[in-house]
């Protein structure tokens, strides 16, 4: 399907002036996506994380030496996006890649039907020295913050993450449709972060993410993501808290918990049940 970034853009504005959120969910697999489709998101993003997530790891193995992220994207890409029949779907492209060829990475994309990008793997979620380390050695958010700027300039749809505000102004002014103010590393669950601020905090800090953006651009879309934001209470609450936001980002919230819960209960249901005629397999074992 060949997307049209201002009939996406548009169309999200008339759902937000309705009242209604921008839901966008990420898919690590067809059958994730698939569902999630039907489910009614608005935005489907595969990234690499999407695929150890449903493989039972972690999120943050997206960040490391696991794989080349930007190839698994477009290998997640044939699954994905063969299935998926009337969402746009995003691309994570690893912006700080040294390697990678961003026009033609942009072409290659667009060709194949993503609508849009987001900056995954991000810096964002690194700190400390190594964070540091990485911004003195050319691999820093500013490449992020340029990947989004060609990808405007390409016609996609941009939706970067950010985590501060100064990386919110940043984005904004370099031409995203929509900023992801992200709380860090969802929390619950078998493999979910165990430590996480406090949702009155997130709604706060969302706060000051969005209004930063907005200070750049007062038109632009804002989604909340991560940490203690993980279940539709969470974000009911964030919403509220917060009216400035237009929705939420799921990944982890979208697939890997509900997965967990579903398969978990269901195999429960199964492995509940008892033969009709107790006691019969005993009888025949002994009668051998």
């Amino acid at each position: 399907m060949n997307w049209k970034r201002e009939d996406i853009v548009n169309g999200f504005r008339e759902k937000i002036a309705a009242g209604k959120p921008i839901i966008g969910s990420g898919a690590g697999t067809g059958i994730s996506a698939k569902c999630a489709e039907d489910g009614g998101a608005d935005l489907l993003i595969i990234y690499n994380s999407g695929r150890f997530r449903m493989a039972g790891r972690g999120s943050l193995s997206g960040l490391l030496a696991y794989g080349n992220a930007n190839e698994i994207v477009l290998e997640m890409g044939r699954e994905v996006l063969t299935i998926v029949e009337r969402t746009p779907v995003l691309a994570g492209v690893n912006g700080t890649d040294p390697f990678l060829l961003t026009d033609q990475f942009l072409r290659e994309i667009i060709s194949m039907g993503f609508a849009g990008v987001q900056n995954f793997p991000t810096v964002g979620l690194i700190d400390g020295s190594f964070r540091l380390n990485l911004e003195e050695t050319g691999m820093s958010f500013d490449k992020e913050v340029t990947l989004i700027a060609r990808a405007h300039e390409a016609g996609l749809l941009t939706t970067p993450y950010v985590f501060d505000a100064e990386q919110a102004r940043q984005m904004a002014r370099a031409g995203a449709d929509i900023v992801v103010a992200h709380m860090g590393l969802t929390t619950g669950g078998r493999i979910g972060a165990k430590t996480a601020m406090t949702l009155d905090v997130a709604a706060r800090t969302v706060r000051t993410i969005v209004d930063a953006a907005r200070s750049e651009r007062p038109d632009i879309i804002a989604l909340c993501h991560g940490g203690p934001i993980s279940s539709p209470e969470d974000v009911a609450f964030v919403l509220q808290a917060c009216p400035e936001v237009d929705g939420f980002f799921g990944a982890t919230s979208m697939e890997r918990l509900p997965a967990e819960i579903a398969i978990t209960e269901q195999v429960g249901r199964f492995t509940s049940l008892t033969l009709s005629r107790a006691g019969a397999g005993a009888a025949r074992a002994a009668a051998r």
